[in-house]
């Protein structure tokens, strides 16, 4: 080796191999590792603080706070720390101990925050504590109890009472000459589908009615919703008074198009809702209760007495510069939002009568003040000096006492209403829970009671003072409080007896509004009947409390949707697909089934290609009419050269053998993609066009063997089944659907999205042959996405690669990800591609959809509720032999397996 000190390498030799190593690169390299291992321990890796990295039996507890107990070689790391932790922490309201949070003046702040963002019912307390809460419609609302109680909500409706608060459902007031008011009305309903604003019997304001709303000029297409409506009695004004009751979900859509019709503006002076409210007596509350419990009350730094926090009654999200009135400037006619100002009540069940009954008693007759309290209940005593109202309340309390000798709410003409003044049903209290019971010996063969089984309630006792809006105002504002009731109890020299409050009790002007229950069909008439009660607004708890403690069972969301399941009815939003509310009800619906689909690992999903479901998650109703009218066409059956009235057709007005029908097809992947989008408005339900109804009732009787009806359609007056009667029917309504319940034969248990299917006449023969046959099976099919989806997978994973390669050498060459977004829709198991033809899919020719279908303790079987197309069901009842009528299959999406059931449309 050379020893000159010029040479910059050095030269090693081991046997024939020689190593040159150039000693600067090499200090360099080892200095930049050095630095960063030093760099390395000096920085921290993880989230811990410096006492915390010292060994444990060196950590003292002080360290956390007290720098000095730390070694002093970390001292000034933890000053440090100390110091970037202050600047970083973020100015944090303290937050109250819990003795101070449930103070009742902290609770009433904090309740009234909550209730800025969605409306909170004035029970929404008693339900938080006692039932699942759901956020729906800018609601909080109890959607079913915590407790295990489907049977017994459904022996209470059966047997007893169930209680339900629909204080959520909106009512918009119209004021206004009849004639006007009438005349524009008109334009929204029809008079096929049944009832109108102009019924003689609604009109008087002796009962209350149901109709279905569309868009003005517009039936039967752009359909708004159900509605319920209460006219004011006439008391001799010039103007009517209309409530229409709506479900929030239809709100906008209903008064948007009642503001267009009236024309309506918004008015100069807006009217501000009052949605806080107090007692007036609240310094005289204040006062008792200093001089009662020696309370000292909350001061502010002033040393002044702090204002009390009010409390939220009524709608707690409006916003006070905003109007919720609207005038007409040519008719005058006002349109006045009173959501939430009414409260609403339902009682559903044979005792509900009974439970009214002994929960509320009519309001005691005064003429005179007895002192000063007594100007709470002013406007009381003002219509006690008139005699004609006082005769009327006596009347009206007299109806209202017969009705405990009634055996069932059903026995009353179907909604009617009573009105009534009550009085404060907290003073009726009883000391524990009792089960109310109908006296009939009290009432037994009692010519009123018979009575008022047959005529009804007399017009003028449906007046109620809850009409007035400052009536009501009074009421609410001059409410005994809680607090002054119980002092009032505890001074009683026998504790526990009737608390007498004498003139002071506060009066309170109330609605009862019959339901009539389950109408259609033959099979439990009157069932689910009952009574709706209206109150002022801040009486809610003071009527809750007295009615659970007579024995009613509470309910909720789902209780509500099996009352209307079990009485085969639509419920809203959920089984109107031909509005808005419900298109976005199935839009959210098959959003969140396709989210818990995905949530399921891989292997345990259904591959509902296989099993030859095309959309298992939403039904497109426009795709299935659109297909029933396209094969009626092709196949040439029931059509004629021409439509006897093409300007019935639901469609784009063509008639029903237009041959621009068949253009679609060919039509560009452009125009295809809007059409298909549109083809959801492109259908309209038949709701209650009765003599429709009643004649395809009739026709899916069977007209031969065991079950025969052969007198039904001579009872009904209906024609038999033949081309000259149906044809004109598929004329006029091309795209159709129509309401039908479903019961099965056998065994089985219908679920949402379950098709509707025609049997074969191999299935109907193999019927007649075995009665224990379940019904035939869907043969699997082939899943023509599966080696798509396989592809899209191995496609990912290889990126997955390239990118985890690309950050290693280059972290800004990322691979686009446009190539994956274009297959970001293909999931195993679901159908990718636009949907073929629905109807004949699968081996059995599709009918329908099942909306809604469980096991009914009603019946003891299985039974759904869904929609039909109309062509089809005329196409399937024309062909199906005299002793199988109505006879139809049902398979669930995830299932093979086809159910034999009957088909039945009831009026």
């Amino acid at each position: 080796m050379s020893s000159d000190p010029s040479f910059d390498f050095c030269h090693l030799s081991c046997s024939n191999a020689v190593l040159f190593i150039l000693v600067s690169t090499f200090a360099q390299a080892r200095a930049a590792e050095i630095n960063a291992m030093l760099k390395a321990v000096a920085q921290k890796s993880s989230n811990s603080l410096v006492f915390q990295t010292l060994p444990r039996h060196m950590r003292r507890r002080a360290m956390s706070h007290n720098i000095k107990r730390l070694p002093r070689r970390l001292q000034e790391i933890a000053k440090k720390e100390a110091e970037k932790a202050v600047h970083q922490k973020k100015e944090q309201s303290k937050t109250k101990c819990r003795k101070a949070r449930r103070r009742h003046i902290n609770l009433v702040a904090e309740f009234n925050r909550r209730q800025r963002k969605n409306i909170w019912l004035e029970t929404h307390i008693w339900h938080a504590k006692r039932f699942h809460m759901v956020k729906k419609w800018g609601y909080c609302l109890g959607n079913s109890p915590t407790e295990k109680s489907y049977r017994a909500c459904y022996r209470a409706m059966t047997r007893h009472c169930l209680l339900q608060d629909l204080s959520y459902y909106c009512c918009l007031e119209l004021t206004g000459k009849e004639n006007e008011l009438l005349k524009q009305l008109a334009r929204i309903c029809s008079i096929d589908t049944g009832l109108t604003f102009e019924e003689a019997c609604c009109l008087s304001g002796r009962f209350e009615g149901s109709l279905n709303l569309y868009r003005a000029d517009r039936y039967p297409e752009d359909m708004l919703g159900p509605v319920t409506f209460i006219w004011k009695p006439r008391d001799g004004s010039e103007n009517r008074h209309l409530w229409i009751w709506m479900h929030p979900a239809l709100k906008q859509d209903i008064l948007r198009e009642l503001k267009a019709i009236f024309q309506c503006s918004e008015p100069e002076e807006i009217y501000i809702p009052e949605p806080v409210t107090t007692s007036i007596q609240e310094e005289k509350q204040m006062d008792g209760v200093l001089s009662l419990g020696k309370k000292r009350k909350k001061e502010d730094k002033e040393g002044e007495k702090a204002v009390p926090v009010k409390k939220i009654i009524g709608d707690g999200t409006r916003d006070p510069f905003q109007s919720y009135c609207w005038i007409s400037q040519t008719t005058s006619i006002v349109i006045s939002d009173r959501t939430m100002e009414i409260l609403r009540y339902r009682l559903i069940g044979p005792l509900s009568h009974s439970v009214l009954t002994e929960t509320l008693k009519a309001a005691s007759l005064q003429t005179e003040m007895a002192d000063s309290e007594t100007e709470l209940n002013n406007w009381w005593v003002e219509n006690c000096k008139d005699s004609e109202k006082v005769s009327l309340h006596q009347h009206q309390s007299a109806i209202f006492e017969l009705l405990e000798g009634i055996s069932s709410p059903s026995e009353m003409p179907p909604g009617t209403i009573l009105g009534l003044t009550v009085g404060d049903p907290r003073v009726n209290l009883p000391k524990k829970k009792t089960k109310a019971m109908p006296d009939f010996e009290k009432y037994q063969d009692n010519d009123k009671v018979r009575q008022l089984y047959l005529e009804g309630v007399p017009v003028d006792c449906a007046h109620s003072f809850i009409w007035d809006p400052d009536i009501c105002k009074n009421v609410t504002e001059n409410k005994i409080s809680e607090q002054d009731l119980n002092h009032m109890r505890a001074q009683l020299l026998v504790p526990g007896s009737h608390l007498d409050l004498g003139p002071c009790e506060s009066k309170i002007p109330i609605l009862l509004v019959q339901q009539p229950g389950k109408m259609a069909g033959e099979d439990r008439p009157g069932w689910g009947s009952g009574w709706d009660i209206y109150l002022p607004k801040g009486w809610g708890m003071a009527f809750w409390i007295p009615f659970i403690y007579r024995g009613v069972r509470v309910g909720g969301l789902q209780e509500a949707l099996k009352h209307s399941e079990y009485q085969r009815t639509p419920h809203t939003p959920n089984d109107f697909p031909d509005c808005q509310a419900g298109m976005q009800f199935a839009k959210e619906l098959e959003a969140s089934l396709l989210e818990k689909f995905k949530r399921r690992p891989p292997a345990k999903r259904a591959n509902y290609v296989k099993m030859g479901t095309l959309s298992p998650f939403v039904c497109p109703w426009g795709q299935l009419t659109k297909n029933w009218e396209g094969r009626m066409k092709a196949s040439g059956e029931f059509v004629r050269q021409s439509s006897p009235h093409p300007e019935c057709c639901v469609t784009e007005g063509h008639s029903f053998c237009d041959p621009k029908a068949e253009v679609v097809e060919e039509a560009s992947p452009e125009t295809r993609e809007v059409e298909e989008t549109m083809e959801v408005t492109k259908f309209a339900v038949e709701w209650k066009n009765e003599k429709l109804l009643m004649q395809l009732s009739a026709w899916c009787y069977p007209t031969a063997g065991k079950d025969r009806r052969i007198r039904l359609i001579s009872r009904l007056g209906q024609k038999e089944m033949t081309e000259d009667v149906f044809l004109p029917i598929l004329m006029s309504y091309p795209r159709a659907l129509v309401w039908v319940n479903l019961s099965l034969l056998r065994k089985g248990n219908p679920e949402l999205h379950a098709m509707i299917c025609i049997p074969t006449e191999d299935d109907l023969l193999h019927l007649s042959k075995n009665k224990l046959f379940c019904g035939p099976q869907e043969p699997k099919h082939r899943d023509i996405f599966k080696h798509k989806v396989q592809k899209l997978k191995e496609e990912k994973k290889k990126k997955k690669k390239d990118n985890m390669k690309a950050l290693e050498g280059d972290p800004l060459g990322i691979p686009d990800k446009e190539a994956t977004e274009e297959h970001e829709d293909l999931i195993l198991g679901l159908w990718a591609d636009a949907l073929p033809d629905v109807t004949s899919h699968c081996s059995r020719t599709l009918l329908g959809y099942v909306t809604r279908g469980d096991f009914s303790l009603a019946v003891g079987c299985g039974e759904a509720l869904g929609f039909v197309s109309l062509t089809g069901l005329l196409y399937m009842l024309h062909n199906q032999p005299a002793d199988k009528k109505g006879i139809v299959l049902l398979r669930t999406p995830a299932s093979l397996q086809y159910r034999f059931a009957r088909l039945n449309i009831e009026v």
